[in-house]
């Protein structure tokens, strides 16, 4: 039995070995797979990264023009928030002005009186002219839905057919943007 245990015992280390050199040989067979695989996507990638550079390139023109239009967009935003900034103001003034009108027409008694007011008036339309605000012209102009309001129509022969023969109201523009229409009689 001892003879038969040596043996054994001779043989498992030969065994070992063997089976040792198997694994190393398969393990060098699945690392030289790899190494292959892993220089072919190299290679694939290398391709693909200078598409993407390009891809990249074009990537950032298209965020700069994007930029530059925003920028734009925004700096076009602020001129109109500064030009109509005061819209809101002007607009509730205007009720003021055509009360000071009304009560300018009326002929008082105290002349000096009156032109105090038409000089205070005159002072407040001058600051609001400062601001932007500008009349609409109206009468004897051609009808213009832009600018004015038909409220009414008249048989007139002072005026042609499509023409504005009288002002109801004024019409006033904010730096270019009308913030009320005129309301007027147009002619038949």
């Amino acid at each position: 039995m001892t003879e038969e245990v040596k043996e054994r015992k001779d043989k498992i280390p030969e065994e070992q070995e063997e089976a040792e050199k198997a694994e190393t040989a398969a393990e060098g067979e699945e690392h030289t797979e790899q190494q292959e695989q892993e220089t072919a996507e190299d290679a694939e990638e290398k391709e693909e990264s200078k598409e993407p550079e390009e891809d990249e390139s074009a990537r950032y023109m298209r965020l700069m023009a994007d930029f530059q239009n925003y920028k734009k967009r925004v700096e076009k935003e602020k001129k109109e928030i500064y030009s109509y900034a005061n819209e809101k103001i002007a607009t509730e003034l205007l009720t003021v002005l055509d009360n000071f009108e009304r009560a300018l027409e009326h002929d008082g008694e105290d002349k000096s009186f009156k032109e105090g007011m038409e000089m205070i008036f005159k002072q407040l339309f001058d600051v609001l002219e400062k601001a932007g605000l500008k009349e609409i012209p109206a009468l004897g102009e051609e009808f213009d839905p832009n600018f004015h309001n038909a409220v009414m129509t008249e048989d007139t022969d002072e005026y042609e057919s499509g023409r504005v023969s009288g002002v109801m109201q004024k019409g006033y523009t904010l730096n270019e943007k009308v913030i009320r229409p005129s309301m007027v009689k147009v002619a038949n």
